[in-house]
Parts: C-alpha cells; sequence; structure tokens
C-alpha cells in the first residue's frame, strides 16, 4: 500500500515516536536518554509531516488520513496547516514578499536573537493564511472543512486527556516533544532561506549536504531541489541536487549543520569573518550600483 518503498523508514520512524511515548510514560522514573531519542523523533515527525503534505505516503486515501490523524497527535498542530502555510504560500513565494514564513520580516540580521524568535514571529503569521483556508473550505468543501477540523479536535483530547492523567508526564513526554519538533522545524526554515537570494532561480535556498543528517532526516536537507520539485518523493533528492549543485552558490550548500550553528551563531560575535553573508543584500546593492552608474553615464 505505500506508494514508495523507502517510505517504511518513514514508518519504522513514526513507530518508534509512538513507542517512546507509551515506554516513557509506562515507566515509573524519568530516562533522560529516552527523553533525548524522544525529542529527536519528534523533530523526525514534523519532517515526515512534510514529506507527506506534499506527497501522500499510500495509496489508499483511508489510510493517508488515519496517517494524518496519527502525526497530528505526535506533531503537535493539525497536519492540514501544512497546505495553506506551505504548499500554497511558502512555495509561492519562496521567501519573498507575501511570504507568511519570511526571514527578514523585521531585520535582516542573522544572528542567535534572530534564529530563536523567528519561530514564534513566523509562528504567529501563519494562522492567518490557516483562517483563510477554512473560511475558504467551508464555502467549498465541507466535507474537508470538517475533517481539518476534526484534527484540532483530536488533538486537544489527546492532549487535554494525557493532563488530567497524569500533568507530569503529559508535559514532559507528549508537550514538550511536540513543541520542540515544531520549533525545530521552523528553525529549519529559517537556516534554509536565511540570507539566501529570493530572486535567485538556484540561490533561493540555503543545503545541507552531509550524508549523516540527510539520512536521519529524510534527505530534509535537500531544500533547493526541493524547492524546484516540491512533489518529487524525498528519497530521490541527492540525485536531484547533484544535478544542480553547480549552479548553486557554495556559499549555499553546508557540508555541516552543526558547524554552521557554531560558526555563525556562536563565534561571530567574536570573529566577524565567520558571519554569513546575505546574497539578497548582496544583489540589492548591485542593482543600486547598476542604476546609480546607468544614471550618471
Amino acid at each position: 500500500m505505500l506508494r514508495n518503498r523507502a517510505d517504511l523508514q518513514t514508518l519504522a520512524y513514526l513507530v518508534i515516536a509512538t513507542g517512546l511515548l507509551v515506554w516513557q510514560w509506562s515507566r515509573p522514573e524519568f530516562s533522560l536518554v529516552l527523553f533525548l531519542l524522544a525529542n529527536f523523533m519528534a523533530v523526525t515527525v514534523t519532517v515526515i509531516a512534510h514529506n507527506h503534505n506534499h506527497l501522500r505516503m499510500w495509496r489508499s486515501k483511508t489510510a493517508n488520513s488515519i496517517t494524518d490523524y496519527w502525526l497530528t497527535l505526535l506533531y503537535g498542530f493539525p497536519a492540514f496547516a501544512w497546505v495553506p502555510t506551505h504548499n500554497m504560500n511558502h512555495h509561492k513565494f519562496t521567501n519573498r514578499e507575501g511570504d507568511y514564513t519570511i526571514t527578514y520580516r523585521h531585520s535582516e540580521r542573522n544572528n542567535l536573537i534572530t534564529l530563536l524568535t523567528y519561530p514564534t514571529i513566523s509562528g504567529y503569521y501563519q494562522q492567518k493564511p490557516i483562517r483563510a483556508y477554512l473560511r475558504d473550505l467551508w464555502g467549498k468543501n465541507r466535507q474537508r472543512f470538517w475533517f481539518s477540523l476534526s484534527q484540532y479536535a483530536l488533538l486537544g483530547l489527546f492532549v487535554v486527556g494525557a493532563l488530567l492523567l497524569d500533568w507530569k508526564k503529559a508535559l514532559l513526554y507528549v508537550v514538550v516533544p511536540q513543541q520542540f519538533g515544531l520549533f525545530v522545524v521552523l528553525v529549519f526554515n529559517y537556516l534554509q532561506h536565511v540570507h539566501a537570494d529570493e530572486e535567485s532561480e538556484f540561490d533561493h535556498s540555503r543545503n545541507f549536504v552531509g550524508p549523516v543528517l540527510n539520512f536521519l532526516l529524510l534527505n530534509n536537507g535537500y531544500h533547493t531541489a526541493h524547492h524546484h520539485s516540491p512533489g518529487m518523493h524525498w528519497s530521490r533528492m541527492p540525485e536531484a541536487h547533484a544535478a544542480i549543485a553547480h549552479r548553486i552558490n557554495p556559499e549555499l550548500n553546508e557540508r555541516s549543520f552543526w558547524w554552521m550553528l557554531l560558526r555563525v551563531f556562536i563565534l561571530s560575535p567574536f570573529v566577524p569573518s565567520l558571519r554569513s553573508r546575505s546574497l539578497r543584500l548582496a544583489r540589492i546593492e548591485r542593482r543600486a550600483q547598476s542604476s546609480l552608474s546607468a544614471a550618471r553615464n
């Protein structure tokens, strides 16, 4: 029933994430190792929610709907929300004006403050297209409207039920992983676009090309290729990236996710040469200089 055999890894991740929740809840004592692993799996769930949104995992409509509910519970937000915020908005504008996830809304700087505040700011603005989408569904597709609303209802019952059963375990094993995953997926979006050039055909996104990260996160690092072919299955992203890698500014192909975090957000305040360069501002400056030269001539 799976469309692509590679999604056995996806399915295994969902089973592990669910199993970790059950295992931790059933234990009388707290395990830091299990807790950290569960939070990592929460991050993989956000990647899966993104992938499933672009290309449904199953050939069966019913199986896909069940997966939407499953993802909603682990993800901590209705799975349908990817459609208005991501498919219909982010992939349309790709960090240009009009993108609710735009990285330079309040600042062109790329530092620890902008990184840590971006998820909250972006999450706030993304509620607008979600509300508009639901209003549109109410008028055009009532069945889809109720299905989307039922994800909110199921998630609310799940979280409230867990809190009533044991509020401490609910916070540790349900709420914290959900919020951590939601935070990290928005951090990913920020890192994949900040200081890139949104008007460029190939330099609009940053890629993290390290093999370990891409194995663990289902090739989520190959972001330029994803924007070029959003409906392509995640398992094909390495070859798609390889075909265009030579056309991408080398500054946007990062070998190490962790080295970029350390270099740009921790070390660069002390070593300015380690700061990221805004290709967006460089393009604006080039155009201004060109216009000035033309005016002089």
